[in-house]
């Protein structure tokens, strides 16, 4: 899906003193009748639906105050004194250098107000469901700097709001992935970050282990890796690829920490490589396990750790301190392992035209077992590239009812590979459905489908026939928390056609649906993302920070969830200074250091906001880790 970009929006509090020493024009600054004065402009704000958004964008030197509700813009610019100014901020002022930062209202160059006259009549389309109107120029002075400029909302010339507007990272968000139904229920390969070509997984299997390490040593245990050897030998699986997570204790030198690691993820590769022939796809990442440390010393003597910088935790674990903490430390030495299996496959060194002879064979002898191995096969060459969707049409499968389970897979399999297969596949199975009307396998497959194809508004469907529709799965032998994502995709359809159509209350509905059943099925890390955006391009950005917040405080996070989350948060100054939060910042840094820096970057080059460094903790961290 087309990626969407918004802006949100956060408000900062208005304090009765502050010092000004610039030119504020004709603005006035209400002190304790703020609310009397303002009170216009208070009820204007709190009636403006959470998805009317407003941004300032810059063009050259040109500052454009951008909304997408015409309407709401003329209510807040009525009177006379209704105006707008913009206050150009420098990132200079956040420079780690400076020992105090200016408690001053206006933080940067304020240029002059605009008001209603002109604004109303200068407000101009531009784009979809966008209206732009100029009011401002970045001052010659600041032409090169970074900048961020902060809107001033005015009453009767009174400031009654001030705002600073942050920028919310943004990812394609999607259906939940519903899979379809082959040998047994299949995915796509969707990841946050794709890491192969591949379009599905064929009978695929994960398997996650834990690998303690003993202090100052990279070899591994023979009796701490036997779990994974007896796994192995229990199946027919290959290993396809390992991911590895290593982690060290937190004292130490951090170059010698990461070199641990490295050394003893490497010696799991080699071990488990001895299994195979075909090699394994590795992917090996190192860090520090502060996560652990900091949520292990709390309630013991030694919390106040927690208060401390990383350069100071190290300086105080040497000697006797070390060995006192070693029964803690020597649980954060560890790698985690999740290795990507796949099948066996005894065909995989003939042609696809020698298995199109022995599957045909096959399915003419009425070997059905044997016919559903050799089309795995094929799917395999399918998934690799070897063949083209149109070679699986070759497969000559008898419109009968002991072959549904054939046609069902070589049809769901070609919607896999090629989505643009969507309707010809959608109106294959129907068919299939008349011979077999109740296999439960072969109706949500149909049902699977009909929610794309609406999504995409290839198909018109009667909603609550639908509905109705995915309910009676249960009836077909369907695990109940199949039948649950099936309705929170059929909710998420239905709150964008409501978006639409501007029917807000309705599409907040289907939005609180979403919100009270995903708890009732299991979420991929590509599902959590995109359900979190999904909540925050509707302006729910509380229910996705409660959808990752406790995924947020586990050190085996994906990284875009815990950057995601950061985004999300890092404006909440209550939650920012608490211990736990500090904990998933160092978490980010240990991930990315330069990608949680960059979060402090001015909005214009992908930051957040620099503007959060007003936050004296969030300076500190930043200070420390981003500036020496």
């Amino acid at each position: 899906m087309k990626i969407k970009l918004r802006f949100s929006l956060v408000i900062i509090t208005l304090f009765s003193t502050f010092t000004f020493s610039q030119n504020t024009f004709d603005i006035v600054f209400p002190q304790q009748d703020r609310d009397q004065k303002c009170q216009q402009c208070f009820q204007i704000f709190r009636q403006k639906p959470k998805e009317v958004q407003f941004s300032i964008k810059r063009e050259n030197s040109n500052l454009y105050f951008h909304v997408n509700d015409k309407n709401w813009f003329n209510l807040l610019f009525k009177n006379a004194g209704d105006g707008i100014a913009i206050d150009v901020v420098s990132k200079d002022r956040y420079k780690c250098n400076n020992t105090e930062i200016e408690n001053s209202q206006i933080k940067g160059v304020l240029q002059r107000p605009k008001y209603a006259k002109k604004l109303r009549a200068e407000l101009k389309p531009h784009g979809d469901n966008d209206y732009r109107v100029h009011v401002g120029r970045v001052p010659e002075g600041l032409i090169n700097d970074d900048l961020e400029y902060n809107i001033l909302f005015l009453s009767n010339k009174n400031l009654c709001n001030y705002y600073v507007i942050y920028n919310l990272e943004t990812y394609p968000w999607d259906l939940l992935d519903m899979g379809m139904y082959l040998d047994s229920l299949t995915y796509d390969t969707k990841k946050i970050k794709p890491t192969s070509e591949s379009g599905f997984v064929l009978k695929n299997k994960t398997l996650k282990f834990k690998i303690p390490f003993e202090k100052n040593k990279s070899e591994y245990s023979q009796e701490d890796i036997k779990p994974i050897y007896d796994s192995l030998r229990l199946t027919d699986f290959n290993i396809k690829s390992i991911n590895i997570k290593a982690y060290a204790s937190v004292e130490g030198s951090l170059e010698r920490n990461i070199e641990l690691q490295q050394q003893r993820a490497n010696s799991i590769v080699m071990a488990l490589q001895t299994f195979q022939k075909p090699t394994i796809k590795t992917s090996v990442s190192s860090s520090e396990n502060w996560v652990e440390f900091l949520n292990d010393i709390k309630g013991t003597p030694h919390e106040g750790l927690a208060q401390l910088s990383k350069n100071q935790v190290k300086a105080k674990l040497v000697g006797s301190l070390s060995n006192t903490l070693e029964p803690i430390l020597q649980n954060h030495r560890k790698a985690v392992l999740e290795l990507e299996l796949e099948k066996k496959d005894k065909y995989k060194n003939m042609s696809a035209n020698e298995l199109l002879t022995k599957f045909n064979s096959a399915v003419t002898s009425q070997e059905v077992e044997k016919a559903l191995e050799i089309q795995n096969s094929l799917f395999k060459k399918l998934n690799n590239k070897e063949i083209s969707p149109d070679f699986l049409r070759k497969m000559e499968i008898p419109k009968q009812a002991k072959f549904a389970k054939i046609f069902n897979k070589n049809s769901a399999i070609r919607f896999l590979d090629d989505v643009r297969q969507g309707l010809i596949v959608y109106n294959e199975l129907q068919e299939l459905e008349k011979l077999v009307p109740k296999n439960g396998e072969v109706k949500y497959n149909i049902a699977a489908l009909t929610i794309k194809l609406w999504r995409y508004r290839a198909i018109k469907i009667e909603e609550s026939a639908l509905k109705t529709q995915i309910s009676n799965l249960k009836n077909y032998g369907i695990d109940a928390s199949l039948i649950s994502r099936m309705l929170v995709n059929y909710n998420i359809i239905l709150a964008e056609n409501y978006m639409r159509q501007r029917e807000y209350t309705k599409k907040d509905k289907s939005v609180e649906f979403i919100n009270a059943n995903y708890k009732y099925f299991p979420l991929s890390d590509y599902d959590y993302l995109s359900l979190a955006q999904f909540f925050s391009y509707y302006a729910n950005t509380d229910l996705a920070v409660t959808l990752l917040e406790d995924k947020a405080k586990s050190i085996e996070i994906d990284e875009d969830l815990l950057f995601y989350y950061l985004n999300l948060t890092l404006i909440n100054k209550e939650l920012t200074k608490t211990p736990e939060y500090r904990t998933i910042m160092l978490n980010a840094i240990n991930m990315n250091k330069t990608r949680y820096c960059k979060l402090f970057n001015a909005v214009e080059k992908g930051g957040v906001t620099f503007q959060m460094l007003e936050d004296e903790y969030l300076r500190t961290t930043y200070c420390e880790n981003c500036e020496n």
